[in-house]
């Protein structure tokens, strides 16, 4: 790599960590974290919200799909993107648009730091993760799915978009494994958030015990539990390593 291409390298990747630091303060000055868990809160405004929706879905529809893409490429967390989906959106539109703008978007991030961070990924996770190698060759697609099903076993939704720069996984594979298999887990969060939309609809004060004991809710949980215990399982049978 000649010196030319590696400066512009890193003027990219400066300009994405620019931009990325930016995001995030004027996310966390502009939004009050209390009032997004305040039951009030949110229930004084999801009339408005709904309203707005039935109003102008296209637009909210095709604002959040490019929204979700670029939050995700900027490293953002996947959960509160699929609650809100659920909540605006309902189970069904809300996990098609959530899950294909999360898909693109953890795709785009993954070519980026292919292109700008594999020094700084291997530096920084390559001893951590070494084991992995070994079952993503042996068939990196069946393998990229299972360790999305599982939710990376653990690890946070920004590194596991990123770690697979380690191993150099086709763009495709990266593409198709994201898709299937952060469905079924995805699914389960997207409609925890419609079961929410719709218990606030019904009752004006919470309940803890109502909340749970709601089907909308404790279905979604069951969902929850039932998908951690496969992957527990999966993770113990296909990613197992010997010490």
């Amino acid at each position: 790599m000649n010196l030319s291409s590696k400066n512009i390298k890193l003027t990219f990747g400066i300009i994405y960590l620019v931009v990325l630091f930016i995001v995030l303060y004027f996310l966390f000055s502009t939004i009050d974290l209390r009032d997004l868990t305040s039951y009030d809160f949110i229930r004084s405004n999801k009339d408005i919200i709904l309203k707005y929706k039935n109003d102008n879905f296209l637009f909210l529809t095709l604002s959040f799909f490019f929204f979700t893409i670029i939050w995700i490429l900027l490293l953002g967390f996947a959960g509160p993107i699929l609650l809100f989906a659920g909540f605006v959106f309902g189970k069904w539109w809300g996990i098609g648009i959530s899950l294909l703008a999360t898909t693109i978007g953890a795709t785009l991030l993954y070519i980026l730091a292919k292109v700008f961070f594999t020094e700084l990924i291997r530096e920084k996770l390559e001893h951590k993760f070494y084991s992995l190698k070994d079952f993503f060759k042996k068939n990196e697609l069946i393998y990229f799915t299972l360790f999305r099903f599982i939710g990376g076993g653990g690890i946070p939704y920004g590194i596991q978009n990123v770690l697979p720069v380690l191993f150099n996984i086709s763009t495709k594979n990266y593409f198709l494994g994201t898709l299937i298999g952060g469905g079924p887990p995805m699914f389960i969060s997207v409609a925890l958030g419609a079961g929410i939309e719709n218990y606030i609809d019904k009752n004006d004060e919470i309940s803890i015990f109502q909340l749970i004991i709601s089907p909308d809710i404790f279905i979604p949980i069951i969902g929850f539990v039932l998908i951690v215990s496969i992957a527990f399982f999966l993770k113990k049978f296909f990613f197992k390593t010997n010490k």
